[in-house]
């Protein structure tokens, strides 16, 4: 009988809109997870089961929720009030960690979860299984500075760091964007802070390029321009400004595009852009499973600017318009300005789009490309390695691993 341990890492992501929290998620769990190691994603994505998970992957569904006003959220697909889903949801999170027992518990972005619903776990963990390391993981940006700390203030989040948390993880440079400053980290948690770096994605072979472009039927001398607006919930304007530069210019524009709507746009808007595309021999997809193929392929992308979308743009070393998204959060922004100073995308602010400013920023990013890639072939994304030196470091700590026999499945 061969025996050997087991590493099990539970990460929670809240999703409640849009694709990059899963996203990110996907792309920490599949680096990690490896023979030895069983990963368990906790999401409220309602598409989560269209990717594909690698052996020792898997994910729990709890039931989806979408904020409605500011602070109040609403059951997705079932009609249930707001106290029901998150109490469904608070007892799922909950008896999966009792269940699993992880060696891990990484949380995304939300230190409390939705509305405080992973509050009841973290702390079980640390009475009842206190051998489970807990690890916030923050995206580069959450908002501006003061709406943070307001927040965190008034939620008693600081306290909660410094409690509950044994690491506290933030997916971006320090030297681009100091959350530790921005966010007044309180100096008896800054020992636990990491700054890992931004996540890279899967690098695909150069031929794979070709493939695609060859796919679509766009020549080697064609310019290929992607638009994405991620999950597309809150994208229909980014797109809107793409077709209607066509209507402005049905002749001078000299490029082929595949347009993204995301799978959360709404379906009347959805079939309206995929007709209106259409006038101009626009291809459109609600939903590309492996948007890193086209993202490969393209000379140009234009988005939105979230983090997941960044991330990509950045992993590929395609040149990037950003039209970043200023409400609820100004997150997209402030991003957008910090990676346009490094000289690695450029951006229009949300309100100033025009056809004529959108051709000619594109052009100009297209006669300037090989500067931008150039920026990103120098630009380091050391996420994923800095998170498994992590892991590594942490499982030297007296933690009990799980044994796995060969006896125990047959």
């Amino acid at each position: 009988m061969n025996s050997f341990p087991v590493c099990n890492i539970l990460m929670y992501s809240h999703d409640t809109y849009g694709l990059g929290h899963i996203r990110r998620t996907m792309a920490i769990a599949n680096h990690l997870s490896d023979i030895n190691t069983n990963v368990l994603i906790l999401t409220g994505s309602p598409i989560a089961g269209r990717f594909p998970f690698p052996d020792q992957v898997d994910f729990v569904r709890i039931p989806g929720m979408i904020k409605k006003t500011n602070g109040e959220y609403q059951s997705l697909s079932i009609r249930i009030n707001q106290d029901q889903a998150l109490s469904i949801r608070t007892n799922i999170i909950l008896a999966t960690a009792q269940t699993f027992r992880p060696n891990f518990f990484i949380v995304d972005k939300e230190p409390h979860g939705l509305k405080r619903e992973v509050l009841p776990t973290l702390e079980w963990l640390k009475k009842n299984n206190p051998q489970t390391i807990t690890i916030l993981g923050l995206r580069d940006i959450l908002d501006e500075a003061d709406i943070i700390c307001k927040d965190w203030q008034e939620k008693e989040v600081y306290q909660s760091l410094a409690r509950l948390y044994d690491e506290i993880w933030v997916y971006g440079n320090q030297n681009i964007f100091d959350s530790v400053e921005k966010y007044q980290l309180p100096p008896n948690i800054l020992d636990k802070v990491f700054f890992t770096g931004y996540i890279p994605r899967t690098q695909l072979p150069s031929e794979r390029k070709a493939e695609i472009r060859k796919k679509y039927r766009i020549m080697d001398d064609d310019i290929f321009i992607l638009v994405t607006t991620g999950g597309g919930g809150d994208g229909g304007e980014v797109i809107d400004h793409f077709i209607d530069m066509h209507q402005y210019f049905p002749t001078s524009l000299p490029f082929k595009s595949i347009i993204v709507t995301g799978p959360f746009m709404p379906k009347e808007r959805r079939e309206k852009t995929k007709k209106l595309a259409k006038n101009y021999g626009i291809k459109t997809y609600p939903f590309y499973p492996r948007m890193e193929d086209l993202m490969k392929a393209a000379d140009l992308v234009i988005s939105m600017g979230g983090y997941n979308t960044v991330c990509e743009i950045l992993s590929h070393g395609t040149p990037a318009l950003i039209i970043p998204r200023e409400t609820p959060r100004r997150e997209q922004l402030i991003r957008a300005e910090c990676l346009n100073n490094l000289h690695l995308l450029d951006f229009i602010p949300w309100n100033e789009v025009t056809p004529l400013l959108l051709r000619d920023k594109i052009i100009s990013l297209i006669e300037n490309r090989s500067r931008y890639i150039k920026a990103m072939a120098a630009f380091k994304l050391s996420g994923l390695e800095i998170i498994q030196t992590r892991i590594d470091h942490l499982k030297k700590r007296p933690i009990a691993l799980t044994t796995f026999t060969e006896e125990a499945v047959s």
